[in-house]
């Protein structure tokens, strides 16, 4: 798979094993801290631990041998995720929140809420659509560059375009354009 996003996406595999890192990132190590957080059936649980330590998203160490207990700690690989998550609550704040925010991220220091955005680590810009765009890297397959190059003929997409169109009441018309 070309694409580092699905890579990425298969990996992780689904909602559980992001909830899981969030908790991990959150410092819980456990399989019970994890199972009372989430509410998961152990076998879920366990599945996804495995998944998540074969992937080296988290690694397994022994902190009982009788009975054998281990924790799971996140790896470097875990810990590169933090900016995904941040960015998907940041994310989830703007755009499903119908009750109000129920997470901020706030500065530990002073407990001023932020709003976390990506920026460009070498100059410090935020990385806007309309600046910034995907250019094939030196692995990219001959389907990943024509994909690419199409992209980049298109317009940036603006409010406008994600505005939904118009209800219209009663009957239905169909246009050919």
């Amino acid at each position: 798979m070309q694409c580092p996003a699905a890579r990425g996406l298969e990996r992780i595999g689904e909602w559980w094993s992001i909830l899981i890192i969030r908790d991990a990132l959150h410092g819980l190590r456990r399989f019970d801290e994890f199972q009372k957080s989430l509410g998961i059936a152990p076998n879920t649980l366990s599945r996804r631990l495995d998944a998540l330590v074969d992937t080296g998203i988290l690694e397994r160490r022994s902190y009982s041998e009788h009975p054998p207990r281990y924790e799971y700690v996140l790896t470097e690989r875990g810990r590169d995720f933090r900016p995904v998550f941040l960015a998907l609550l940041a994310w989830g704040n703007r755009h499903f929140t119908p009750d109000g925010e129920s997470v901020r991220v706030a500065d530990r220091k002073t407990g001023a809420v932020v709003d976390p955005i990506l920026v460009d680590r070498s100059s410090g810009r935020e990385l806007s659509e309309s600046d910034y765009g995907f250019v094939p890297g030196p692995a990219a397959n001959e389907r990943t560059r024509r994909r690419l190059a199409f992209a980049a003929k298109q317009p940036p997409s603006t409010n406008e375009d994600a505005r939904p169109a118009p209800r219209r009441r009663g009957k239905m018309e169909v246009r050919h354009v």
